[in-house]
């Protein structure tokens, strides 16, 4: 798991002072990026060599509203991998008290050449060598 800490801007929320609950997918992101760096395997590096990891679908539960200036934590982990699949798990705390504000998941396919589904062993040995370790490890 890798924490990333992000700050809400005024720009972040909405007219009744809360998050605008779509920038809680980006903020996701933002996660999901921090963890695959830390991991060697930054995203530029997929589209360097033209694989291309689009998200596929999202969930999202809402729990608890975030509001300016609260610093939050973005917990990401990747949840489930299969040859044509990653699915990545997310919780967004509020660092100040340990609030729960926002859980959810992505699940992203692979894409090689031309856009088309491929599977990430083919694609790319290394990086899925690299995922299946760190899954496998818990991380």
């Amino acid at each position: 798991m890798v924490r990333t800490q992000v700050r809400v801007r005024y720009a972040d929320t909405d007219a009744m002072g809360v998050v605008y609950h779509a920038n809680y997918l980006i903020w996701f992101e933002v996660g999901r990026n921090e963890l695959m760096r830390a991991w060697g395997a930054p995203y530029a590096e997929f589209e360097r060599r033209g694989i291309l990891v689009p998200v596929t679908e999202a969930q999202v539960r809402w729990l608890y509203p975030a509001r300016y200036d609260d610093l939050l934590d973005v917990e990401t982990r990747m949840e489930r991998l299969t040859p044509a699949r990653v699915t990545f798990a997310y919780r967004i705390v509020r660092a100040e008290d340990g609030r729960l504000c926002c859980e959810g998941t992505t699940t992203h396919g692979f894409l090689g050449p031309g856009g088309r589904p491929a599977a990430l062993p083919k694609l790319a040995p290394d990086l899925w060598e690299l995922f299946t370790r760190r899954l496998q490890a818990g991380e």
